[in-house]
């Protein structure tokens, strides 16, 4: 029923059993506000016109839709439309093992599964009490994967972004460097992407013996791509000239908006939650929160490209770190929660070690039932709730988690930094070209597995 203009007819009506009863009224209701909103277009003469970029358009970045109403090629109206990659992670954890929703989580924003899954167990962590008890050597491997996984993210970023104004080549380099360093993780974890690697109490597996002589030989390499990457795009005036100025959002809109990450440091103010609330040993690293005072696509372009180069100064001081803490166990000690076995890689992908298989199937009844309950089962968290953030490449990550005491959780839920940087699309584009879309949203670089989960 319209709220404005209500007709309401009385009809009778049968009642309940079928009998006809003129006694009791029924109504047919119609409203006049789409009557309202086409007169109002009749009066004004204007001719309006609304398309639809995606949700399969490829300079969507992934199923998102944007609606967009546009006078000439000026956008004089925008708004996102989501859900359309849904998948009911969050949901889904709930029916999971505490342990087992590290591989729900880790498919979330699919280009920085890693910090989906230091975020969700640092906050078990926090609930069953034992973060001050994580191995250093886990820490610090967390460290090196995370900040590996900002530059392939980055990479990822300006990649497309370049590619969707039509630099290929730039697209090409940033694809060719991001496969150094999934390399890197397919060492390490087996896989190139939804590692499920951090696991509460620590991670899976010590890196490989050879893995930090790998590091170090890929460093220069990447360090070549991105050099590449700036003297295509920094100084390219086409390049300039679709980005200088486009897309601008000030601090006071950012604010507003709780948009993190580069596009909040885009307007010089320097939060960086490695830096504000320190995590996994961040406060012992020496590294630097580039920021711009230009707030536009073009500034952002630049701070990703910078953030590459102090998380390739991160990843110095970890192997550092791990030749000097070679050795060192990587999963907490406590039985309970560990995961009770040593994996390892072979032909036939990451599984238990035969040591470990040897030893639970011949030699020890007792850890043959541990393992089966922990498996099965899962360990027991106690009652709370708690609340986490990590610096995402996106912006800042939250994961809100609540515990009833069981061997899952009761609630899961994750503040994806995509999902709210999508607030500013509106902000961004609404007076600015169509072709500037493409420019606005590319720096905002949202993944859309993270925002719709």
């Amino acid at each position: 029923m319209s709220p404005t203009t209500p007709h309401a007819t009385p009809h009778a009506t049968k009642a309940p059993y079928g009998d006809f009863d003129a006694s009791i009224p029924s109504y047919e209701a119609s409203g006049g506000d789409w009557a309202d909103i086409a007169a109002e277009a009749t009066q004004l003469g204007e001719e309006r016109i609304v398309v639809n970029m995606g949700p399969q358009h490829p300079s969507t970045h992934g199923v998102l839709r944007l609606m967009l109403e546009i006078d000439g090629e000026t956008v004089t109206e925008a708004r996102c439309g989501v859900g359309y990659l849904h998948t009911g992670i969050e949901k889904n954890m709930e029916f999971r093992t505490w342990t087992q929703g590290v591989t729900f989580c880790t498919r979330m924003d699919y280009l920085a599964p890693l910090f989906q899954e230091t975020a969700y167990c640092l906050a078990v962590e926090k609930l069953l009490g034992i973060t001050d008890d994580i191995p250093e050597r886990a820490s610090i491997i967390r460290v090196l994967m995370m900040e590996l996984n900002r530059i392939a993210s980055h990479l990822v970023c300006l990649g497309t972004g370049g590619n969707e104004m039509g630099a290929t080549t730039v697209m090409t380099i940033s694809f060719t460097a991001r496969e150094e360093i999934l390399r890197i993780f397919e060492a390490v974890t087996g896989l190139r992407m939804n590692h499920a690697y951090v696991r509460p109490g620590g991670v899976v597996q010590d890196v490989p013996p050879d893995v930090v002589a790998q590091i170090r030989k890929a460093d220069p390499l990447i360090r070549g791509y991105l050099a590449q990457l700036g003297d295509l795009m920094l100084a390219n005036p086409i390049f300039k000239s679709r980005l200088v100025g486009v897309g601008h959002l000030n601090l006071s809109g950012c604010m507003a908006l709780a948009i993190t990450g580069p596009v909040l440091r885009s307007t010089g103010l320097p939060y960086d939650v490695r830096k504000a609330a320190p995590y996994c040993g961040y406060e012992t690293y020496d590294f630097d929160v580039p920021t711009s005072d230009d707030a536009d696509c073009y500034s952002r372009v630049v701070l990703r490209l910078e953030e590459c180069y102090q998380s390739l100064r991160i990843v110095e001081q970890c192997l550092e770190r791990l030749e000097a803490t070679a050795g060192q166990p990587v999963m907490v000690g406590d039985k309970k929660i560990a995961w009770p076995a040593q994996l390892a890689i072979g032909s036939d992908g990451m599984g238990n070690s035969l040591d470990h298989i040897r030893e639970i199937m011949g030699t020890s009844m007792e850890a043959l039932i541990h393992h089966f309950k922990l498996v099965t089962e899962g360990f027991r968290v106690p009652v709370g709730q708690v609340f986490q953030s990590v610096e995402h490449p996106r912006g800042e990550l939250g994961v809100h988690l609540v515990s009833d005491g069981g061997t899952r959780p009761y609630r899961a839920h994750f503040r994806d930094p995509s999902f709210n940087n999508l607030q500013a699309v509106a902000v961004m584009c609404e007076g600015g070209q169509v072709a500037d879309v493409v420019v606005a949203v590319a720096s905002l670089d949202p993944v859309l597995g993270g925002v719709d989960r």
